[in-house]
């Protein structure tokens, strides 16, 4: 009997797409991807292509991209507060994620260029970030992980839409496995307390976010800023802040005062949701909008905003210096030759976001944003003096054992 030749099936390849798009310059570049400009060969439309590397990626980073592709597939186009989805599509080694090329930058960075800026001005960007808060959530979404830096103009215009941007931490609630989420995430000064009890958590860690944001918009500071990672936990857990110092809170309303209370409560069930939070007298006034007196005394904000902004990076920046001397002192850094040499410990923090990491006593780490909480000018400078002092006090020990 003739023998027959079987032929084996052959494993399938993602499919190699034509390029449709030209990339231009770089925009910003992560671990395992890179975003560019580009601009669509046959309309010659500019859009921003987010190019992730494959062979770059872990199994939770591969879990990170599928889910925001998913999340932004649900949403895109649907409301002019949200970055849109345009394209997506995979090659054999690289996946592209096209959207809209947010031109106008962050939200904070807009306003510190302002030449005035009103606590009207700043309910007017809670409102625009709420109306697609709430279109996220009628549609069974949560973001996770609202925060000024995932606030981004569409354009430079002074009309420019505000877009609710990185929708990586985000979950689909309506799915069945998504009725509650219990994965710590999110940028720890942002996080609801619900987040870091592990009780489960969903739609109302938004609403918390928002009133951290609101905080932070009419201030400069956000309301947890602590010394260290357990002492702004602690903070967040028994909702320990205050309206303080009152030189930077004389001017706000306590309409204004009272919209951020309500966000930032501590049951997530008696936490405002986002319908309700836009029916909030702050954000729909029951008079004229467009009269700042209407909102505290009406009087330019930017300056004690910016000021505090300004201060706070600042001694972020020195206490990040601080933190990584003593990670390379820790981990036996040796200084020989010039050149550092460290046995390197795999970080589990990505940008100023955070997933749960268990320490060896069981308690959860958290890479939290430390301490500067708009006090008085004396003890910022007090502040920003001792940690100087300490970085000094660092490197010159370090210099004596390198003799």
């Amino acid at each position: 009997m003739a023998s027959q030749t079987q032929t084996q099936p052959q494993p399938q390849r993602p499919q190699i797409q034509p390029c449709r798009y030209k990339t231009g310059k770089t925009l910003g570049a992560g671990s395992y991807s890179v975003v560019k400009e580009c601009v669509h060969i046959d309309t010659g439309r500019y859009y921003a292509a987010k190019v992730i590397n494959k062979r770059l990626m872990t199994g939770r980073e591969h879990m990170v991209v599928r889910n925001e592709i998913a999340v932004l597939k649900r949403v895109s186009m649907g409301h002019q507060n949200i970055l849109t989805l345009v394209d997506y599509f995979e090659t054999m080694n690289n996946l592209y994620l096209v959207t809209d090329l947010a031109l106008g930058g962050e939200l904070f960075d807009r306003i510190c260029r302002k030449g005035s800026y009103y606590e009207s001005d700043a309910a007017d960007l809670i409102r625009a970030t709420l109306s697609a808060v709430a279109y996220l959530h009628d549609h069974g979404i949560v973001h996770r992980d609202l925060k000024p830096e995932n606030l981004l103009f569409r354009t430079p215009e002074d009309n420019a839409d505000l877009l609710i941007a990185d929708f990586g931490l985000s979950r689909i609630m309506d799915e069945e496995q998504f009725h509650v989420l219990t994965t710590t995430c999110g940028t720890p000064g942002y996080m609801a307390p619900e987040i870091f009890k592990k009780t489960g958590h969903g739609k109302p860690v938004d609403i918390w976010a928002i009133g951290v944001i609101t905080y932070f918009l009419l201030c400069g500071y956000t309301p947890f800023d602590r010394d260290s990672n357990l002492e702004e936990m602690q903070a967040i857990l028994v909702a320990d802040y205050s309206f303080t110092p009152l030189e930077y809170w004389r001017g706000v309303s306590l309409t204004a005062r009272d919209f951020i209370k309500r966000c930032l409560t501590i049951d997530p069930k008696a936490r405002m949701t986002a319908h309700e939070a836009l029916q909030h007298p702050w954000i729909n006034p029951p008079f004229d909008p467009a009269d700042p007196s209407n909102f505290g005394s009406g009087e330019d904000l930017l300056p004690t905003v910016k000021k505090n902004f300004n201060a706070r990076r600042t001694l972020h920046k020195a206490i990040d210096t601080v933190r990584a001397i003593n990670k390379l002192r820790e981990s036996g850094g040796l200084m020989m030759d010039g050149v550092m040499s460290v046995d390197p410990k795999p970080e589990h923090v990505h940008g100023n976001q955070v997933f749960e990491e268990k320490g060896h006593d069981g308690a959860m780490e958290i890479d939290s944003r430390s301490n500067a909480r708009g006090q008085t000018e004396q003890q910022i400078r007090d502040q920003e003096r001792r940690i100087k002092e300490t970085v000094t006090g660092l490197w010159s020990k370090q210099t004596t054992h390198r003799r």
